[in-house]
């Protein structure tokens, strides 16, 4: 593939994080449960990997928690707390908007008799502290709002959402899986009690995830065991992938500034080129508080899919949407939420900036764009 736009539904492991990785497949190999010197050196490994990842967040190093992706975090977050503080309530709130993980575990705490409330989102996906506010009542349990779409980019006011929470004692949750690495992420500013972190989004492996954990929160744990991770997820630690995702967040923490103005740079782009050269076309998502590596359009007459095959056949990848949610043939949910008629959503196209983006492929995408849409739109029979 020539061109990589798709940045938001997987990333390339950075060739910085695969060297710091190596060293735990065949030399510091050892289990970290282990009571002998191999044991005690992946220990050790593993007590420096929680702290730098925690350093990410500003967190502590032992409210880290180790999980097998962002799913299982999310997983843990909400099932975990809702069956562990039962007592406390059996509210919880998520908005409209929240990735596909949430919703459907959403939807298995409902089954498993707690009740859920949606938190609709304006015309451009951000959700308001005052809708939030309006359905807080005594037995509210738990508010999960994620901290960015990784759809449309839009950034919610998670501060303020947090301190109404922590003003109110209930717990507050947020997946900042679109956000880390993008965003400056300070979980005590922020006033969060669990958040979900990924390490592929930050250019580390897939297949490992984090939950931070605010001390004094209690989970419910999903996964029975050994007892690792503080006894609230079990089984052996995946230390090649800790160690990367730990590589991973150094490089983030130290370079993170530079290489989100280098994208909002070619965002701002993206969108000033398109909307200027391509009639009837719109951006999605805040025109402002958005992540600075996300362009999302929507374009009359024409479908997101028939975009996305055209570019593959230019060879440029793009998305339409969640990658999570790309098997099934409905309009994405975070648009619908925004108040697009279904046939606008099925026009939209997502194009996700990272890392390796080099300007010659933002010159290609310009170049591309206006005549696979002009075609297509010839093709249409509703255009």
């Amino acid at each position: 593939m020539t061109v990589y736009l798709d940045y938001q539904s997987s990333k390339p492991v950075d060739p910085r994080v695969v060297n710091a990785m190596n060293p735990y497949f065949n030399e510091t190999f050892g289990n970290p449960s282990s009571l002998h010197s191999a044991g005690d050196k992946a220990t050790e490994a593993l007590d420096k990997s929680r702290s730098k990842i925690a350093g990410l967040i500003k967190a502590e190093s032992d409210e880290i928690i180790f999980t097998s992706g962002a799913t299982e975090s999310n997983n843990l977050a909400l099932i975990g707390y809702a069956l562990k503080n039962k007592g406390k309530g059996e509210y919880i709130i998520i908005s409209e908007t929240e990735h596909i993980s949430i919703h459907n575990t959403a939807k298995f705490l409902m089954k498993s008799g707690f009740e859920v409330s949606k938190v609709p989102v304006d015309h451009y996906g951000q959700v308001h502290l005052n809708k939030i506010r309006e359905r807080l009542t005594d037995d509210t349990l738990l508010v999960s709002i994620g901290y960015a779409s990784n759809e449309v980019g839009t950034v919610q006011p998670i501060k303020e959402i947090g301190r109404l929470c922590r003003e109110r004692g209930i717990a507050f949750h947020t997946d900042a899986v679109a956000a880390e690495g993008l965003l400056s992420l300070d979980v005590n500013k922020d006033f969060v009690d669990l958040m979900t972190l990924s390490s592929n989004d930050i250019y580390g492996p897939k297949g490992l995830g984090v939950l931070y954990v605010r001390k004094g929160i209690k989970l419910m744990p999903q996964i029975i065991g050994g007892g690792q991770e503080n006894g609230i997820r079990s089984g052996t630690e995946n230390l090649p992938a800790i160690a990367g995702m730990a590589r991973a967040a150094e490089i983030v923490m130290q370079e993170r500034e530079q290489e989100a103005k280098k994208l909002q740079s070619f965002r701002d782009r993206l969108i000033k080129e398109i909307l200027e050269n391509i009639p009837r076309s719109f951006l999605n998502g805040h025109p402002e508080k958005r992540l600075p590596n996300n362009a999302h359009f929507r374009f009359d007459g024409i479908e997101g899919e028939s975009l996305l095959l055209s570019l593959n056949d230019k060879e440029i990848a793009v998305s339409t949407g969640s990658a999570c949610s790309s098997k099934t043939l409905e309009p994405s949910h975070t648009l619908i939420a925004m108040g697009l008629l279904h046939e606008e959503a099925h026009g939209s196209l997502e194009l996700s900036i990272g890392r390796f983006t080099k300007e010659s492929d933002i010159d290609s995408v310009i170049k591309a764009l206006p005549e696979v849409v002009d075609r297509l739109r010839k093709l249409s029979p509703i255009y």
